[in-house]
């Protein structure tokens, strides 16, 4: 399944990070990690503290990778608008969901101030960067200039987030795509 170059911390980071997508935090046990990753008994307790620490550092791999894939498409080519319109259209597997937005559903990732933390800065940058787009569509004339950035970067993660889970629980990805359709036609630049 890893490569065969892949140390054994790194092959335990991405069981977990796998299994915390598919089965949440209780569901992913120290046994399932240590199947999926091909390690032997002692291998979580010797690079790890134990199952909240890799958890930890699962849950930070995966932010930071949401991070770079919304930075390469946010900060590329394009107007404010044809950006905001790439990061909604950018290919997702919309049925199997958001892995940073399903462990904001897990009581165990939420009552836990650090597991939350790196969930809580990935949804802030996303916000911050996305706001900032919008008001550089404002400053060009591209957008409304009523509009508030701040606001409209709540909504384009929440038509994110909320497309996630419309598509799963319908089974079809037409929810999802149906709500960026309509979040865009909102947004859609006025004329010139």
């Amino acid at each position: 399944m890893y490569s065969e170059g892949m140390s054994t911390s790194e092959r335990l980071i991405e069981s977990t990070r796998e299994l915390l997508w598919e089965r949440g935090y209780v569901g992913t046990s120290p046994k399932a990690i240590l199947e999926r990753a091909g390690a032997g008994q002692g291998s979580m307790y010797h690079h790890f503290k134990g199952k909240p620490d890799l958890a930890l550092a699962a849950i930070r791999r995966t932010a930071e990778e949401m991070r770079a894939v919304a930075a390469g498409v946010l900060d590329g080519p394009g107007t404010p608008y044809e950006r905001i319109e790439a990061y909604l259209r950018r290919e997702r597997d919309v049925l199997r969901g958001c892995p940073i937005g399903r462990l904001t559903m897990d009581p165990d990732v939420i009552d836990s101030a650090e597991l939350r933390a790196p969930v809580d800065e990935t949804l802030d940058w996303i916000r911050e960067r996305i706001a900032g787009i919008v008001e550089e569509g404002k400053e060009q004339g591209q957008f409304a200039p009523s509009l508030d950035g701040e606001e409209i970067a709540a909504a384009v993660v929440a038509t994110v987030q909320g497309g996630y889970v419309l598509a799963r629980a319908s089974g079809s990805a037409a929810a999802f795509d149906a709500g960026v359709r309509g979040l865009l036609s909102l947004l859609a630049p006025r004329p010139a």
